[in-house]
């Protein structure tokens, strides 16, 4: 059957989340240490783990797991939009959350200074946010596939903060016919559901569909469990400790036009 519809993943994708949050990170230990001496990689390290920790300790974390929204983003999303009672939870605990991770993070490296831990906190979500990278190949790939293919893009998070990542990039949204966050739709992937809802958006059946992502806990297990072929973005050569595997692997966005020739 042709391949009529791709269904993209965004954080890691086609954006490049994870060095937007490590340089925010670089650039704001180096602040924390030019004040106190401390070692940048060191509080680095400290305030992830201390995020993680705070992060699964709110009563909110099922649902944040459920949704798919990870400790980094609750470190600069304000979790304004959102129909559900818990982003109103998020909301309120945002800023507690965010000055909380720093102050744990340079406790554990001998700094009790409350005032320098609430600077850090909005440093980094401000350096975050200065930050919208998008991989160099996303915007050839998207433009050799839109008009020969349905496009759509299929995020779990935050509706205010996935919204606030593609404002970052404006030219990258209009690629797409359809955007579903799952912090609108209610459930996030690899929940069958929200893939059903993809496909229905395109008018497409699971064997006429493709989706691309970097993670197989959500975007490989999801699309594998609907019957839509997974096609899993390993940049950086990464083992697959999973008990299933993705239908195809590539390094690289612009590995995809081998794949759909051989759909």
């Amino acid at each position: 059957m042709a391949l009529k519809a791709i269904l993209f993943d965004l954080d890691d994708t086609l954006l490049w989340d994870e060095r937007s949050v490590r340089e925010a990170f670089h650039e704001t230990c180096l602040v924390a240490a030019q004040e106190t001496g401390i070692d940048p990689k060191k509080l680095e390290e400290a305030v992830r783990n201390e995020a993680r920790n705070l992060y699964e300790s709110y009563e909110t974390f099922p649902f944040t797991k459920m949704i798919g929204i990870n400790p980094f983003e609750g470190l600069w999303a304000n979790f304004t939009g959102g129909e559900q009672a818990e982003f109103r939870q998020l909301e309120q605990l945002a800023p507690v959350y965010r000055k909380e991770s720093w102050r744990r993070g340079l406790l554990k490296l001998g700094v009790d200074q409350e005032e320098l831990a609430e600077r850090l906190a909005e440093q980094f979500a401000a350096e975050r946010r200065a930050r919208p990278h998008i991989y160099e190949e996303t915007m050839d790939t998207l433009r050799e596939l839109q008009g020969n293919y349905k496009l759509l893009l299929l995020t779990n998070g935050c509706p205010a903060l996935q919204q606030e990542k593609l404002d970052g990039v404006p030219e990258l949204a209009p690629f797409f016919d359809h955007i579903i966050i799952s912090g609108s739709f209610g459930k996030g992937k690899p929940d069958p559901s929200i893939f059903e809802h993809a496909l229905a958006q395109l008018g497409v059946k699971p064997e006429e569909s493709m989706m691309v992502g970097d993670k197989l806990t959500t975007d490989i297990r999801g699309a594998l469990s609907s019957g839509i072929r997974a096609v899993w973005i390993n940049r950086e050569n990464k083992e697959n400790p999973e008990s299933y595997a993705p239908d195809h692997e590539i390094k690289h966005l612009a590995d995809l036009k081998r794949i759909i020739a051989e759909f």
